[in-house]
């Protein structure tokens, strides 16, 4: 019943919406001898604050129109090379007539379905297009995918992500950020034990949960407490006429993002009060700060509930990748298998959802990776939308993950096992990082170093 009262909500507000809008465009109509009084300021900027938090936001593009390579503006073309029911690999092509020919490191970026659409990663994608031949999923919304299409769940995300990677062949560098990276390590570890040819060269895995016991965030302790069967009944809700996946069982998009306000909700509730402010004062380039984040934000999906559900269980409370106990279409997940894939860890120091150590897990269960090609990295300050997303995104863990992936490649291309893999600091600075330790809570030990693969 949430989604239809949601449904019913939505219809009933959109002529005070209306009405909001022809209100405010008389205000600030120009031929109104009190625009520009401070009562016509308020109003305006009251309607325009609450036209804004009641509307539905769509799903935002990428509108990554060009690059810089070595000065030079390449304009970039975003196109769909494989369209799967539940998701849609893009490729972002360079034009080569401006560029020439480049043989970069083909980078397959495996976006999170986890309420938000691939364009949260809008700043991950811009800062790797320039030196790779960058790849990412792009989920869709199961509101708009019928019910006949089947169900989603875990194998199967984790089966898109092995197609994905045949798909583009053998020296396939893939990163998972945030949910993806426990299906995307499982995967890795299923062609592994199949000896796949196009197994992952390199796997970077950022702010995942790969092992929630370590340092648990109140996001994983309230996965923990509530029992499966809560979820089910509390969140999970059918797609309602006239959407084009009706019938289908879903977790919804508003159900998601009512979670993600409350847990701030201070936070957002002062963002919309310096909203109104800014619009009184005409601080035109605050009040667009304000709207490009949040017309992000707001733009959310919904998840199939079987994948949800899935996760919940699998990731969450069972915990059954780290035992050693996942399986995937009856057979077990082994990551020790993975011989020939490098795996490089990135965290943030004060991340809040992915709590410091858990995606540092995924190194003590690839056993048989050779030692210099594990690398662990965590970034001092920075949180969990910090670690693929703003500055130190672009200047500190960026630039790390392209050494990596680079020195893969030479070591790959060379054909020599005996081949020894620099780590990626080295090429960004004299001396490796003070660690950051996870089983401290954020203390660091003196004496030690980031890196080390345990």
């Amino acid at each position: 019943m949430h989604y239809y009262t949601y449904e019913l909500t939505h219809a009933l507000m959109h002529p005070v919406r209306l009405m909001t809008r022809a209100f405010k465009t008389q205000l600030d109509a120009p031929y109104n001898p009190f625009s520009s009084t401070e009562f016509a300021k308020n109003l305006s900027a009251a309607c325009e604050v609450f036209e804004g938090m009641t509307r539905r936001y769509g799903k935002p593009e990428f509108g990554i129109k060009e690059t810089k390579i070595h000065g030079l503006t390449v304009p970039v073309k975003e196109e769909i090379v494989l369209k799967k029911p539940f998701c849609s690999l893009l490729h972002f092509d360079r034009d080569e007539t401006i560029v020439g020919k480049r043989y970069d490191p083909k980078v397959l970026l495996i976006a999170p379905m986890s309420g938000h659409y691939a364009t949260l990663l809008r700043n991950t994608v811009e800062a790797m297009i320039p030196e790779h031949n960058l790849y990412v999923t792009d989920w869709a919304d199961s509101r708009d995918i019928p019910a006949f299409a089947g169900p989603f769940g875990l194998d199967d995300f984790i089966d898109y992500i092995i197609e994905f990677v045949q798909f583009l062949g053998p020296n396939t560098h893939v990163i998972a950020v945030c949910q993806p990276a426990v299906p995307a390590l499982a995967a890795t570890a299923i062609m592994a034990a199949n000896d796949d040819p196009a197994q992952p060269a390199s796997m970077t895995l950022m702010g995942g949960p790969i092992d929630t016991r370590r340092n648990p965030t109140q996001v994983n302790k309230l996965a923990e407490e509530k029992p499966l069967s809560w979820f089910e009944n509390n969140v999970i809700n059918y797609v309602p006429f006239p959407n084009a996946g009706i019938g289908r069982r879903v977790y919804p998009g508003f159900i998601q993002l009512t979670g993600f306000m409350t847990m701030n909700l201070e936070r957002h509730t002062q963002a919309h009060m310096k909203l109104f402010e800014n619009l009184v004062k005409g601080d035109c380039d605050s009040v667009n700060a304000h709207k490009t984040f949040y017309e992000e934000y707001l733009a959310v999906m919904d998840l199939p509930a079987e994948f949800y559900l899935e996760t919940i269980k699998t990731v969450f409370q069972d915990h059954l990748l780290p035992k050693g106990e996942m399986m995937h279409r009856g057979k077990l997940v082994d990551c020790s298998a993975i011989r020939k894939t490098a795996l490089m860890t990135v965290e943030g120091e004060r991340d809040d959802i992915c709590g410091l150590g858990q995606t540092q897990a995924a190194h003590d269960l690839c056993t048989n990776i050779p030692p210099d090609e594990h690398y662990a990295y965590v970034q001092p300050g920075v949180g969990h939308y910090g670690v693929f997303s703003g500055t130190r995104w672009r200047t500190e863990i960026q630039p790390r993950i392209r050494e990596m992936i680079r020195s893969i490649q030479f070591k790959r291309r060379s054909g020599s096992e005996d081949t020894k893999v620099p780590a990626p600091y080295r090429a960004l600075q004299p001396a490796r990082e003070n660690i950051i330790d996870w089983r401290t809570h954020g203390e660091r030990p003196k004496g030690e170093v980031n890196g080390s693969p345990r």
